[in-house]
């Protein structure tokens, strides 16, 4: 039985398609990991200690090649960023965008995020989680490695603080409806922009180009933004510290 269980793998949301890495991204990867990443691990992290301060957290899922994540930590230095990514050219290209700013406030683990927030991420530590254009994985029979199903969004509720926020971001319909429905029914979360309804693009977020091949082919791109708490009305004003 116990062979049988370890020969089940787990499905991932992902696939390692490492692609080429530039010298430069290499040498970020050599030279400024011990800076300012964070090896997997399984005890929770302290993150006063891992940034040196006290301040709001905020973790992205999968960053890409990292320059969303570096724009916003540059606009709101007054905040921290924890960023997770599975391949390792983005991973060096967003250390290489750390030093160039430089940016203090942005941390990098390189692992998967469901193994990160299970082991490293404390119950009510973040501010604020945010999920934006992740693999839609359109074909019906591959659906299962979405990373957003319902057990997603309970990890994410636990990891947030009362009033915290969830931002997920989209360029796929059908994939924009499901994470609408889910997180509409998910009781520790309320939905800003009222039942049913997609959010404008907060101004925190930047454009990616993720978004502008979607506009350029046509499509939409759909936020949704909930926070944790049902009255919108209560919470609203947390979500501001995030604009």
């Amino acid at each position: 039985m116990t062979e049988l269980a370890n020969s089940i793998r787990p499905i991932r949301s992902f696939v390692l398609r490492q692609g080429r890495m530039t010298p430069a991204q290499q040498n970020a990867l050599e030279s400024l990991w011990g800076r300012y990443g964070i090896e997997a691990g399984d005890a929770p992290l302290n993150l006063d200690a891992v940034f040196g301060r006290s301040a709001s957290r905020i973790l992205e899922i999968g960053f890409g090649m990292g320059s969303s994540l570096a724009e916003m930590a540059a606009a709101q230095p007054e905040q921290d960023y924890l960023g997770i990514e599975v391949h390792r050219p983005g991973v060096g290209n967003l250390l290489k965008l750390i030093d160039a700013h430089p940016l203090s406030n942005v941390r990098v683990i390189s692992a998967d995020a469901i193994e990160v927030l299970d082991r490293q991420i404390a119950d009510a530590c973040l501010d604020a989680v945010y999920l934006f254009f992740p693999d839609p994985w359109p074909k019906r029979r591959h659906c299962k490695r979405r990373i957003v199903q319902p057990s997603f969004v309970t990890r994410i509720a636990h990891k947030l603080k009362p009033g915290g926020c969830f931002h997920l971001a989209t360029d796929w319909e059908e994939y924009a409806e499901q994470m609408l429905r889910l997180l509409s029914a998910a009781p520790e979360f309320a939905n800003t922009a009222g039942p049913g309804n997609y959010a404008p693009r907060p101004a925190y977020r930047p454009l990616t180009k993720f978004e502008r091949r979607a506009t350029h082919e046509g499509r939409d791109v759909w936020d949704l933004v909930f926070l944790m708490g049902k009255n919108t009305g209560t919470h609203t004003a947390r979500l501001r510290t995030h604009l």
